[in-house]
């Protein structure tokens, strides 16, 4: 390593030296950094996997405009709308399909298990507002009480969902009904639930008998090919004669939820101060360590300024110090952090994992918060006289 810092450098790696020469302090300080880097990957990634697991239901259907209750943050929440606004939607000559969406949570008890499956209606003679690996089996639920369940769900048996088709179905009772999943889709347990379940917008009616079919939770609109969303909303917007409606196109409905849930959800802000308070710790570990280090060889630095070194190269000391901490540091805490989050993804079904972006960006963040801790630790330096040293 010395060799190696020696010919990047030009000269002695003093840095490395001052850091090595207390190995106690040099590991302490390196477990310090990866502890950080640790918390950082796992907030991050929670972060991340809480972004994924939002969209993933938008990925479920091909719309192209949502309409929604005022209140309606995210898919999931908020108050019904009226039928009626999807016949005054259809009447805007680029809108060429449309349907109610309903959504509820429906129980499942399993014995050893209580699984709770986010589940939405819809119509089955609808298919082009289905994502298209959902469509081809979407006439599956026209028989009542007919679903298509979610392979990946939390508490789900891989090899009982693997087993089910239309000729060896899974029946099984929720809400004093017995469901039979005839064919199954790819989803995943999320923050709301352990995975999805489509059916008929009849069926969900049978489970949930206080809905109505007259006030779906959400209307998803398809447009013509080739019309302009961005044209067709506004238009919309003045056809429908509820103003207080959210009208927009489905991408934007995904996003607008995305950033509901990341900033103003309190999960979203619980991860997002973690991350700040592992940026933080790096910071301080980082300072405190360096800060020891300058004070130890205070005299030494004093006779190199006595000699005539300037500040920049006292900051190219401490920087290089820094840097080692950081890039050291981060390679175990990425380790860690990927072990843990690779864990947590097995045992929650939830998208865990450390992604390329992910990687490069913590990399990235520990190094520049560690040249800034060096240079916050050469200021002792800068102002010290070196006839005051001796």
């Amino acid at each position: 390593m010395k060799r190696l810092l020696q010919r990047l450098l030009g000269r002695l790696p003093i840095g490395w030296l001052q850091l090595t020469h207390n190995p106690m302090r040099f590991a302490a300080a390196l477990i310090g950094v990866a502890f950080a880097n640790v918390l950082v990957f796992v907030q991050l990634g929670i972060m991340t996997s809480m972004g994924t697991a939002t969209l993933r239901p938008y990925t479920f259907f091909a719309a192209d405009v949502m309409i929604s209750a005022a209140d309606a943050n995210a898919l999931t929440d908020g108050g019904n709308v009226a039928r009626q606004w999807l016949l005054q939607a259809l009447a805007d000559p680029d809108v060429v399909d449309g349907m109610g969406l309903f959504i509820g949570n429906v129980p499942w008890d399993r014995g050893d298990a209580d699984i709770s499956l986010t589940t939405f209606g819809v119509d089955p003679a609808r298919p082009d507002l289905v994502a298209p690996v959902i469509a081809s089996d979407l006439s599956l639920l026209e028989v009542q009480d007919a679903a298509i369940i979610d392979r990946l769900a939390r508490g789900m048996k891989r090899d009982e969902t693997a087993a089910i088709r239309p000729q060896s179905p899974l029946s099984f009772e929720s809400q004093g009904r017995t469901l039979t999943a005839y064919s199954t889709f790819a989803g995943g347990g999320g923050f709301g639930g352990d995975g999805y379940m489509m059916v008929s917008d009849q069926t969900f009616l049978a489970l949930f008998p206080a809905r109505r079919s007259t006030a779906p939770d959400h209307i998803l609109l398809r447009l013509r090919p080739g019309a302009d969303v961005a044209a067709v909303v506004p238009r919309l917007r003045n056809l429908v004669s509820d103003p207080t409606l959210r009208i927009r196109s489905y991408a934007d409905a995904a996003q607008e939820e995305l950033t509901y849930q990341q900033t103003k959800r309190p999960t979203g802000i619980i991860f997002g101060f973690g991350v700040l308070i592992g940026v933080l710790v790096g910071l301080v570990i980082i300072h405190q360590v360096l800060s020891t280090d300058v004070a130890d060889h205070l005299r030494e630095y004093a006779t190199f300024k006595a000699m005539g070194y300037g500040q920049r190269f006292f900051i190219g000391i401490v920087l290089e110090e820094a840097l080692i901490l950081g890039i050291l540091g981060f390679l175990p805490g990425f380790a860690v952090g990927a072990t843990i989050l690779t864990v947590m993804g097995k045992v929650t079904t939830l998208p865990l994992a450390v992604t390329p972006s992910m990687g490069i960006t913590v990399f990235a963040g520990t190094v520049i918060f560690s040249a800034l801790s060096g240079i916050i630790a050469t200021r002792r330096l800068a102002a010290a006289d070196p006839a005051d040293l001796f």
